[in-house]
């Protein structure tokens, strides 16, 4: 009987194996990709579903087509406007709880400080000149640092700021037209509910009534307030000249929106796919400012046509109000709020070198 040459048969053997394996994992390959579910990024946010009358939905479309190119679908970006997933705080805790069942959130300057109130610092009045300063400011490395300290203190990543409603807000009132601090005694001015806000412009001589947002119109035609403020854009989408004549552009806040998503859940991605969401959050952040200006530049011709009275003060009538309002925020910060001051002034000088560095040929 002839003897096995077990080398020679183990050797087919292993080489036979070895492409039916490679056979079987080819077939199966595509029955693998195609049952592997796409990852999702839930965003949620404050501002309407419509297009054309906010900056926030119109960026985050923008950010989903750029993403889910990219990443040929495997990352699938659904949108939740108008709060429908909660309230700006209540959804922001799902996506700090782990980012599980919402993994991005886009929130206000009030609502963001309950996350991290160093941003208190932010509602500093008459922190901008104008647009270009403030953008800039918010693409500085100063900025950026500043956030990276809210990611180690919250477990939420920065992806960009918005211009809530386009930034400088305006007053509107029942009373008179506001040219000047004196102007100012004895108005009832809604504000949020925020103490930064009370403390300002009770400075300015009005009476603070904070009321959360759902309560203004109400609170204007009873007369339990005479006036607020917030951008022209959003002014003149609710058509606050139905309730109130008189209009006054003093831009005394700038008023912010943050865009943040789940540290975690981020770095949980591959890297491609980490530079991909921070390549078209940057791209939706920039079309954001250049909407919302459009919008609120809009908007305020809309108020010009139709409240009784507009006014946009000079710079020296500006001037008079920032030389009250600043000290009155300082006092507050440092006092009751305890606050950073070091922080405050760094952020001031922050914003002190770029507008003069923008004048510069």
């Amino acid at each position: 009987m002839k003897s096995i040459n077990w080398s020679k048969f183990l050797y087919k053997f292993g080489v036979l194996f070895l492409l039916f394996s490679l056979i079987v994992e080819l077939a199966i390959m595509p029955t693998l990709a195609a049952d592997k579910e796409p990852i999702k990024m839930i965003i949620a946010h404050l501002y309407p579903a419509s297009l054309d009358d906010n900056e926030v939905q119109l960026s985050l479309v923008r950010f989903k087509d750029l993403v889910e190119k990219a990443t040929d679908g495997n990352i699938q970006v659904e949108i939740y406007p108008n709060c429908v997933l909660g309230t700006e705080v209540e959804y922001t805790k799902e996506v700090q709880a782990g980012g599980k069942t919402i993994q991005s959130s886009v929130l206000s300057s009030g609502a963001f400080s309950s996350f991290f109130p160093s941003y208190q610092a932010m509602t500093c009045p008459f922190l901008f000149p104008d647009f270009p300063t403030a953008w800039a400011f918010f693409d500085s490395d100063f900025f950026a640092k500043f956030m990276d300290q809210m990611r180690s203190e919250t477990g939420l990543r920065y992806l960009g700021t918005f211009d809530d409603g386009g930034g400088f807000v305006a007053f509107t009132n029942s009373k008179q037209i506001i040219k000047t601090v004196d102007d100012m005694k004895g108005l009832r001015i809604r504000v949020e509910e925020n103490p930064a806000h009370v403390a300002v412009i009770e400075a300015l001589g009005a009476k603070a009534v904070p009321l959360e947002w759902s309560q203004i119109e109400t609170c204007l035609a009873s007369g339990v307030a005479d006036g607020q403020f917030n951008a022209p854009g959003l002014n003149a989408a609710m058509k606050f000249w139905e309730l109130v004549p008189y209009t006054s552009w003093i831009g005394h806040i700038y008023n912010t929106l943050n865009w943040v998503v789940n540290d975690e859940w981020f770095n949980s991605l591959p890297e491609n796919y980490q530079d991909i969401i921070l390549r078209a959050s940057r791209e939706a952040v920039l079309i954001g400012h250049g909407n919302a200006a459009r919008l609120t530049l809009l908007g305020w011709e809309e108020c010009k046509k139709n409240f009784k009275e507009a006014y946009v003060p000079t710079a020296a009538e500006k001037a008079e109000f920032a030389k009250i309002a600043k000290p009155a925020f300082r006092k507050w910060y440092v006092e009751e709020f305890k606050g950073d001051e070091e922080l405050l002034d760094s952020m001031l000088n922050e914003v002190d070198k770029i507008y003069k560095s923008m004048g510069k040929k």
